[in-house]
């Protein structure tokens, strides 16, 4: 039997026919009825199907007995001792003392996501930690300066644009981030069809390749490049006078900012011509559809939130935010932006600090850095407790192997994991969510980021087993138990979450439909009261039920200055904060230390984070785990391909195989983000076969944004020595290698 689904293993969300036969799954294949993805699908899509039948997952609750061993036990007991044991340490330390930590397949789940954000009320605990602080945080950070709201988030409308330049991305690996545009690939050859893709990045990337357009630029520099495009915009009179109606003040303090900041200053520092600076601020503001789309290299650095906020003043003073072609704003059917506005929760930056590093909150969560130093430091506040959900943070933040040596020292850890992987071997209970194939599918969050307004719910393919609970179901669960350990005024709290947990996520979710603005109206209306104000029949679940590939509701479209979130429902361009984070940017002119590389990382299509190595599938083929560099780098060395060299940072060292690649920036190097399956204990037998090294056993926790606390993996200087060679092993059937 045939059944229509979503691909949630990444940003793209393409929509998917699972084959399913009984309890197997014969195939996936993309759904060409699609209304965003037509039919695409990438290989990570396909590996659905081994997800589901991966022997090394985890299916019922485990725990870790007092020899280091796991023993199954029942849902009622795990989460019996779950709660007793989080309330304990909550009563004997503060309700600080329990830390959470939210991976990023949580905003892939759209129960998870609904329903996690009531449990994370109910904890009130201000030890809040998720993939945020090793990601897009500096765009959230723009967002709320300048728009009002953390989530108000421009994508690049890809299909009319005619020229697009990405900045530090490379969307035909990551199918789009901070964009869900399935097929992006095809995107793009269709821009240069019409125009042109610039890529500007230290490595010419897949997309920088198929862009045809690359531009050099050294890690962490990107503020003097995007400074000096704006002093050419001034300079030049190039600002679009009818970007004026966003916006009440603030113009002349960025005009004055950016003065000083002209190519011929920084042209040396970038490595870049100066003319070729001022004829890209004069070809993009030329251009009728431009759109300058900056990601993961321009956020997970130094200067994070500052390349945010400048990338928004460029897209805004071309005349290009808000114009289709250009940056714009989505609107879903669910919009979370109104929903959370209504709820008082448009974001909020430093309003308490870390108590260690000082490092701010944002949107109630603290950075990822400062994740180890909160356990292991003591001291009113000290982490004693941690539930993670849906994470790998010793694979993912700064320094892992700080926090793998801290978590050994908690008072007690719950995991809600597939696998028992690198962090969760660490936990006393590990209690599994279900399968993607056997949840239900809505792109709540991805939705508000998608190139093309849409709407799609599709019924899980394959049926949970008896007893089995997902990730908000053991949320809500071990919450309403928590707090009626507390006595009389929790238990009255707890109630709160049993009903939430009875009137579940897909009732709420057609609620949310109804009411949207696409909506068919609240059910306490009814029909009649809807035609009598005049009200056509819109979208709700029964009617995304109906039409199960999918709704098409348009291409963006204008929506400022309405959708802002201001006060005065302007664009505020020049906050206090980014005016003075400008004192920082005069240190980027200093040159390189001599010999010094600095290190970035790199996607895969056939990767995602740490948790898709476990499938041959997707294991198959040339390792991906090697340390690429430019070869000038490797013969000042006295490097050679395919040895096993050795990288060293502040904070440690890695091994990996050499891959020397003309690809690279002299004087950069990389290696790939979620590798590193050695540690004992794991169960996760395909991935531990290749290993590979931990790009984050050696990023520095301390090289952050000062700013917002992001971490700053893009540009820690390393050292890369020679070791040894390598021998041919077997993964899949296909040649791999192994030391």
């Amino acid at each position: 039997m045939q059944h229509r689904s979503i691909c949630s293993l990444c940003e793209a969300h393409c929509g998917v026919l699972v084959e399913v036969e009984g309890d197997q799954v014969r195939g996936v294949r993309g759904d060409p009825d699609d209304p965003l993805s037509h039919g695409y699908i990438c290989p990570k899509g396909l590996a659905l199907k081994d997800l589901y039948d991966d022997r090394d997952r985890v299916t019922q609750p485990m725990r870790r007995t007092r020899s280091g061993d796991w023993e199954e036990i029942g849902w009622e007991e795990a989460l019996q001792e779950a709660a007793e044991r989080l309330h304990r340490v909550r009563a004997a330390h503060g309700k600080n003392a329990l830390a959470i930590y939210l991976g990023n397949p949580t905003v892939h789940n759209y129960t998870a996501t609904l329903m996690g954000l009531t449990f994370l009320r109910a904890v009130r605990t201000r030890s809040r930690f998720s993939a945020t602080s090793a990601d897009q945080l500096p765009h959230m950070f723009a967002a709320l300066k300048m728009f009002g709201h953390q989530l108000l988030l421009p994508v690049p409308d890809l299909d009319r644009c005619d020229f697009l330049v990405v900045l530090g991305g490379n969307p035909c690996a990551s199918n789009g981030s901070i964009m869900t545009a399935p097929d992006v690939m095809g995107r793009i050859k269709a821009i240069k069809q019409r125009g042109r893709v610039l890529v500007i990045d230290p490595r010419r990337t897949e997309t920088a390749r198929l862009a045809g357009e690359y531009l050099p630029i050294l890690p962490g520099r990107d503020p003097l490049l995007l400074l000096a495009l704006l002093h050419v915009m001034f300079a030049e009179d190039l600002v679009d006078s009818g970007a004026w109606r966003f916006y009440s003040q603030g113009l002349e303090a960025v005009q004055a900012a950016v003065a000083p900041w002209s190519p011929q200053r920084v042209a040396g520092a970038l490595g870049m011509e100066a003319a070729a600076i001022a004829q890209l601020a004069r070809d993009f503001c030329a251009s009728p559809r431009a759109a300058l789309y900056g990601r993961l290299g321009t956020c997970t650095q130094r200067y994070g939130g500052l390349n945010a906020w400048l990338l928004n003043l460029i897209n805004l003073l071309s005349g290009n935010l808000d114009r289709p072609g250009g940056m714009m704003f989505t609107q879903p059917a669910i919009d979370l932006v109104a929903v959370t506005a209504k709820m008082g929760h448009k974001g909020g930056f430093a309003r308490y600090k870390s108590r260690v590093s000082g490092l701010p909150e944002f949107g109630g969560e603290l950075p990822v850095s400062v994740m180890a130093e909160e356990i292991e430091t003591p001291g009113p506040g000290q982490i004693r407790a941690l539930l993670t959900v849906a994470g790998n943070p010793v694979l993912s933040i700064p320094n892992g192997r700080r926090l793998e040596k801290a978590l050994p020292g908690l008072d007690y850890m719950v995991s809600l994991d597939h696998y028992l992987s690198e962090t969760s071997r660490h936990a006393n209970l590990i209690l599994p969510p279900l399968a993607t194939l056997e949840r239900d599918a809505y792109s709540l969050v991805f939705n508000m980021l998608a190139v093309r307004n849409i709407a799609r719910f599709n019924n899980a393919p394959l049926k949970a087993p008896e007893g089995a609970r997902d990730d908000w179901q053991t949320m809500l669960e071990i919450g309403a138990r928590m707090l009626r350990l507390t006595g009389a005024e929790g238990t009255l709290r707890s109630w709160g979450l049993d009903a939430l947990r009875r009137f579940g996520p897909r009732r709420m979710l057609d609620v949310m439909l109804r009411s949207g603005p696409y909506g068919a109206g609240v059910p306490l209306l009814g029909p009649l009261a809807n035609r009598l104000r005049g009200k056509k029949p819109g979208l709700s679940l029964q009617h995304l039920l109906d039409n199960p590939e999918g709704v098409d509701l348009g291409a963006l479209q204008p929506c400022l200055p309405e959708r802002l979130f201001t006060a005065d429902k302007q664009i505020q361009l020049a906050p206090q904060e980014l005016l003075d984070d400008l004192l920082r940017v005069p240190e980027l002119l200093e040159p390189m230390v001599a010999g010094e590389l600095l290190l970035i990382g790199r996607r895969h299509l056939r990767s995602n984070n740490s948790w898709l190595h476990n499938s041959v599938r997707l294991m198959k083929g040339k390792p991906r785990h090697g340390l690429k560099m430019h070869p000038d780098d490797a013969r000042k060395r006295g490097l050679e391909e395919g040895r096993l060299v050795r990288i060293s940072s502040r904070v440690g060292s890695v091994e990996a195989p050499l891959e020397t690649d003309a690809d690279m920036m002299p004087g950069v190097v990389s290696l790939p983000h979620g590798w590193g399956h050695t540690r004992k204990g794991i169960r996760l037998s395909v991935a531990s076969a290749q290993p590979g090294a931990s790009i984050n056993d050696i990023t520095d926790e301390q090289h952050y944004d000062p700013l917002t606390g992001t971490a700053g993996f893009s540009g820690v200087p390393v050292e890369v020595a020679g070791l040894g060679a390598l021998q041919a092993v077997e993964v899949g059937g296909e040649a791999a290698s192994k030391s």
